[in-house]
């Protein structure tokens, strides 16, 4: 499919922005000399995102957005209203890659093996000790939504895990504690339902934090990961079962765990993987044939409409509800509908209380 003009959609209001920024400008610059007509959308805190987008003169959007409210779906959803295509997956499939938990209860579902782990709210952090039991340590602390290992963190003991959950709800409501696995860090690019290859991280740190990923010459990489060819097989198997759990599609990474003892695990599927300098997707392609510039023309390439099929453009104005009587109306029965639903279920739970 070819777009006559192109938006790059990048920055956002999460903590990964700046990583978004470096992604989108990279891709701009590269489909600017493929010879795309390629223009950026940088979105920031306080921007009316619906306005921005509805009002630029595009055909398609590449999204180089990363973390919440870009990488979840929520621009995804925007963009099926306004019928305007984009890259990456659809918006469940958004969603539910970026929200940890769930990936990892279809993880579970679909026979994909991923490290044991439980959740701790802000509700419930002061009970940790109870919640984590017998769990064991040492452990690994995450936000449930968030990317760029941006608030995660190692407990080896139970004072450290109360900071590292502290730590990660500063980050998001929910928390996700992990168990780790002693393991080599390898990641898979997929790009259209096509396996790439697999690349192995190893972090000089020890850790594959934030500063490991982004800081040239803190990580080594090999290319292709340091295993046995039917181990490497397996590996490349197991990560696009993950992805068909998620139903994602478009470039997609895969971030594993590879153990000395012949075991794989999932950490989580990645739908809008980043596109600096140091990002794991141009370097796998990159083995695979793909120059960055023809990486950035695939990717576009493949940008669709999800929830239907292409139709004439809306507009924000076409997105808003008239205030008419008639609408007032359908607003109220539906108020009373669900007035009617929240009673009768409070009325269950009394009965059955």
């Amino acid at each position: 499919m070819s777009h006559r003009k192109v938006s790059v959609i990048m920055g956002g209001t999460s903590s990964e922005r700046q990583v978004s920024l470096a992604s989108g400008e990279a891709v701009l610059a590269a489909l600017t000399e493929q010879g795309v007509d390629a223009r950026a959308i940088v979105l920031g805190p306080g921007d009316d995102a619906l306005s921005m987008l509805a009002g630029a003169d595009m055909d398609a959007a590449f999204l180089a957005l990363h973390g919440k409210l870009g990488e979840d779906g929520c621009v995804q959803g925007l963009l099926e209203l306004l019928g305007i295509p984009y890259t990456g997956s659809s918006v469940l499939s958004s969603a539910l890659a970026m929200d940890k938990l769930k990936s990892k209860e279809l993880f579970r579902l679909h026979n994909v093996p991923t490290p044991a782990y439980y959740v701790v709210d802000q509700d419930s952090a002061e009970q940790l000790a109870d919640i984590h039991g017998s769990f064991g340590f040492p452990v690994v602390v995450k936000p449930r939504r968030e990317g760029s290992s941006i608030g995660v963190s190692r407990a080896n003991d139970l004072a450290q895990l109360t900071e590292a959950v502290e730590l990660a709800l500063a980050f998001d409501s929910s928390v996700l504690v992990e168990r780790f696995v002693q393991a080599r860090e390898v990641a898979v690019a997929i790009l259209d339902g096509r396996v790439l290859g697999a690349i192995e991280i190893a972090p000089k740190s020890g850790m594959y934090d934030f500063a490991a990923k982004y800081t040239p010459g803190m990580t080594d990489y090999y290319m292709p990961a340091r295993l046995p060819a039917a181990r490497y097989r397996n590996v490349l198997n197991l990560a696009e079962r993950a992805a068909e759990a998620l139903d994602t599609s478009g470039a997609v990474r895969v971030d594993l765990l590879v153990t000395e003892s012949q075991n794989e695990y999932v950490l989580e599927v990645n739908t809008l993987p980043g596109m600096t300098p140091t990002s794991l997707l141009p370097k796998i392609a990159g083995a695979a044939g793909y120059e960055f510039g023809e990486l950035c023309l695939a990717i576009l390439n493949g940008a669709k409409l999800h929830a239907r099929k292409p139709e004439r453009r809306a507009t924000a104005e076409a997105l808003t509800l008239p205030a008419t009587p008639a609408a007032f109306e359908l607003a109220e029965e539906a108020s009373v509908v669900v007035r009617r639903y929240g009673a009768a279920r409070r009325s269950q739970r009394s009965r059955t209380a």
